[in-house]
């Protein structure tokens, strides 16, 4: 399969560059998978198209001030540091730019020393193992020190931080926000459950392997990089509760979809309490066993997300909601409109 079945025309103006005041005020386009149907709503009539007894399903990783400007001891050359994930304790992975500068042993200082990360592990792709040296609590210096990591076609400056976090966000450690549940509020989550749908949470830590380009010419040739997830024993009883009783699972992004099957994976006859590490890599030919819905952003042409979503409601399809999407301005990626596959 080609990385190129994966691409389409995506006028520049239509990538957003800040999110809306009113967070569901999006747009949100319904596409039935069953017959093609394509509906144009907004997001905060999604309740309209949920029933009693569903389960949604939302990512509940709070993303880190991940993006450090340093100086390189010795040199003052300047280095761009992206927090990954933490390996163990005050050891990270990260991205590094411009990688060539951080070689082993090197020791990158940021606010003046307050923060210092020595390379005790070189890998490829540009990515460092630091040991980060600090007084006090970390994530209290990564506040001062650090930047949200929004992405790189986002140019805009973001004054308010909680707008690249989910109104739901309490787990702190990741490098990037689970876009799709950026259009929630807690008025249309209360609303969502005053209908008798059930809210239930898990944890991915967005990292590299959710936002790295396919560099590959083949699909099956691309790896993923490995994310921390965890599912409670409590939301793993209510999904089985779900399923029992003929009602569906609709997962709030491509991470939440991602941590599901691989639950699945792991335990084929019910979901379990489980955590870990995933590399579950999700492309057309891939069979479900998890979700019955998605709730997901627009994404980027030949990325592994546009890829899961070919797989959950075919390629053809998702290529063309996305020409229609184009065509009636919808905005697309982190801070866009979303899309409800049913």
């Amino acid at each position: 399969m080609k990385v190129e079945d994966f691409d389409f025309e995506l006028p520049e103006e239509l990538i957003a560059q800040s999110p809306l005041d009113r967070r569901d005020h999006s747009r949100l386009m319904i596409l039935n998978r069953k017959d093609g149907t394509i509906e144009h709503r907004r997001f905060y009539h999604l309740v309209d198209y949920l029933e009693p007894g569903d389960t949604l399903v939302l990512n509940d990783t709070r993303v880190i001030p991940a993006r450090l400007i340093g100086v390189k001891e010795g040199t003052g050359a300047t280095v761009e540091v992206l927090l990954l994930k933490e390996i163990q304790r005050d050891q990270w992975e990260a991205l590094c730019k411009p990688a060539k500068r951080v070689k082993l042993g090197t020791v990158i200082r940021f606010g003046d020393g307050r923060l210092q990360a020595r390379c005790v592990k070189v890998k490829d792709e540009g990515i460092r193992q630091f040991e980060l040296i600090y007084q006090g609590r970390f994530l209290e210096v990564l506040d001062a020190l650090g930047e949200m990591p929004l992405p790189p076609y986002i140019t805009n400056r973001l004054d308010d931080r909680e707008r690249y976090q989910t109104v739901y966000a309490k787990v702190m450690g990741s490098a990037a926000a689970p876009t799709a549940g950026l259009h929630f509020t807690e008025e249309l989550l209360e609303k969502i459950q005053s209908k008798g749908v059930n809210l239930a949470y898990l944890t991915l830590h967005v990292g590299l392997g959710t936002f790295r380009p396919v560099t590959a010419q083949r699909v099956e040739d691309h790896k993923m990089h490995a994310e921390f997830y965890r599912l409670s024993e409590e939301t793993a009883a209510l999904l089985n509760e779900t399923r029992q009783k003929g009602k569906r699972i609709i997962a709030v992004g491509t991470t939440t979809t991602r941590t599901l099957e691989t639950i699945l994976q792991k335990y084929p006859d019910a979901f379990k309490a489980d955590s870990g590490w995933t590399d579950i890599f999700i492309y057309p030919g891939y069979t479900f066993r998890a979700i019955d819905g998605l709730i997901t952003n627009f994404h980027l042409p030949k990325s592994t997300l546009i890829m899961l979503v070919s797989a959950f409601a075919s390629r053809e399809l998702i290529l063309h909601a996305y020409n229609v999407a184009v065509k009636e301005r919808y905005r697309f990626f982190s801070f866009g409109d979303a899309m409800f596959i049913r």
